[in-house]
């Protein structure tokens, strides 16, 4: 079949990467993509939100699967749009409708959702600029460290943690009273902070099956020793060494189960990825947050170590059918280090002509933020692009990839020099 993957990033690549090893993909599109999926697919200069664009070129290209990378045209309801039109709503589209977008779109109907159907998580308040004296008072019953997260989408940044009660305040008066993530933080949650470590699970429904992909931890710090400042990721490791067979049977019944049927409960049938963001708090899993996609940079671990045919699960899912796919996974680690520009996660430049070696053996390399000029491959986003070492340990595919970011050559690039080193303890 013809296929259309919707977004630009190191996810979207990955997604193309893996659609194109399938037997059962005749023609894909991205739309717009980037430098990456240009190399392997037909990239279409259409923004992620312009459904009309998007209407014309399914319907003139045939397409019969639709998979919505970004969680942008998801909370804009892209599936709604689709369900609601005479030529679309028969075609195949992964991803969930804006009702089940929420999940990520609001922070505080994910929350209350999380509350009212049992699902373990931090505690907290939400408030608006109405209520801003009472978020300030609130703060000052609370120890540190502090969390405050704007309701709504705010590209991974809208989180801030600070041991400071002052900070703290001085960032919720930003937030509600100077729109520093302007509509998104319009109501802030102020949260209990959870000790642990973070990892992320995907888990892929059908409305009413599901199956649970690798597992990852994502680096977000935009720093060594996460530091710095919160990004949409500077790095990922799988599989996750304290996530074994007990703690994920512990995710499956306390998290997975629960999350589905509340969806089930509310009347939203779920189709496409639910990416839960976990806390391991000594052996118990808390949420901290879902989204409503795969992660970015987590797709490029996870899709490497999924053997099982790419078109064929996105069709199981669409059609309602993930009980009839048996998901295969290949036992190697992988993990891949983000290459930014020089300024990034805050002012960077676009536009400096980049070199990119050739991919080793047991590596992958994903574009993100990248785009082709007459000149060569120019730098086109903050992040730029993913290298992914696959190997039989988690420090053979650490090197691979780190080895890789080395080689990627452009003006004022960076990268962390520490992904997956802090779970090395567990491997020892």
């Amino acid at each position: 079949m013809n296929i259309l993957i919707i977004g630009s990033g190191g996810r979207e690549h990955a997604f193309a990467w893996k659609m194109a090893q399938s037997k059962k993909c005749d023609k894909l599109f991205v739309a717009p993509g980037n430098a990456g999926t240009g190399q392997i697919a037909t990239n279409v200069d259409i923004k992620v939100d312009d459904f009309e664009g998007i209407k014309k070129l399914v319907l003139s290209e045939s397409i019969g699967l639709v998979v919505v990378g970004p969680e942008d045209p998801l909370v804009k309801g892209i599936v709604d749009f689709f369900k609601a039109d005479k030529q679309l709503k028969k075609i195949k589209i992964v991803g969930p409708d804006a009702s089940g977008a929420r999940l990520e779109g609001s922070k505080d109907f994910s929350k209350a959702f999380m509350q009212k159907h049992g699902v373990p998580t931090a505690f907290s308040e939400t408030f608006t600029r109405e209520t801003l004296e009472a978020g300030l008072a609130y703060l000052d019953k609370q120890s540190g460290p502090y969390v405050l997260k704007a309701d709504g989408l705010a590209a991974g940044k809208g989180v801030i943690i600070t041991e400071s009660k002052d900070e703290a305040k001085a960032s919720l008066k930003e937030m509600l009273t100077e729109g520093k993530f302007g509509e998104a933080g319009d109501k802030v949650l102020v949260e209990q902070f959870l000790k642990g470590i973070e990892l992320s699970v995907f888990v892929l429904s059908d409305g009413k099956n599901y199956v649970i992909l690798p597992e990852a931890k994502d680096y977000k710090r935009i720093g060594d020793g996460d530091t710095g400042l919160n990004t949409g990721g500077m790095g990922a490791v799988s599989p996750v060494p304290f996530a074994d067979a007990a703690f994920m049977k512990k995710v499956e019944d306390l998290v997975v189960k629960p999350t589905l049927a509340g969806l089930q409960a509310e009347g939203i049938h779920y189709v496409g990825f639910i990416f839960i963001g976990l806390m391991n708090d000594e052996g118990n899993p808390m949420v901290i947050e879902y989204n409503a996609r795969m992660g970015d940079p987590e797709t490029e671990v996870v899709l490497p170590r999924i053997k099982t045919d790419f078109v064929k699960l996105m069709a199981a899912a669409a059609d309602g059918k993930l009980d009839k796919i048996k998901l295969s996974i290949n036992s190697k680690s992988a993990a891949t280090t983000m290459v930014v520009a020089g300024g990034y996660p805050e002012e960077y430049k676009k536009g400096d002509l980049m070199e990119i070696p050739e991919a080793d053996k047991d590596t992958v390399i994903f574009h993100a933020g990248t785009k082709t000029t007459e000149a060569g491959v120019v730098t086109n986003g903050g992040r730029v692009i993913a290298l992914t070492g696959l190997g039989r340990t988690m420090t053979a595919a650490v090197k691979k990839s780190q080895k890789m970011a080395k080689k990627v050559k452009f003006k004022k690039k960076y990268f962390r020099k520490d992904i997956g080193l802090d779970l090395m303890k567990y491997l020892d």
